[in-house]
């Protein structure tokens, strides 16, 4: 099965969500990477993730 750019990109950030700095440099990085429509579903997925998160 190909992944997508884009789940790749959520795939790094769940590794690197340890640590701040790293997440937002990884996050930047994939910003310049996606298209507009693409970088929107991150930044939805980023909300999502940091609530589920929070939960545990």
């Amino acid at each position: 099965m190909k992944t997508t750019m884009l789940e790749y990109c959520k795939t790094v950030l769940q590794k690197v969500s340890f640590c701040r700095k790293l997440f937002l440099k990884e996050y930047r990085k994939a910003r310049q990477r996606l298209t507009a429509h693409e970088g929107a579903q991150l930044k939805n997925w980023i909300r999502s993730y940091r609530g589920e998160v929070s939960k545990v």
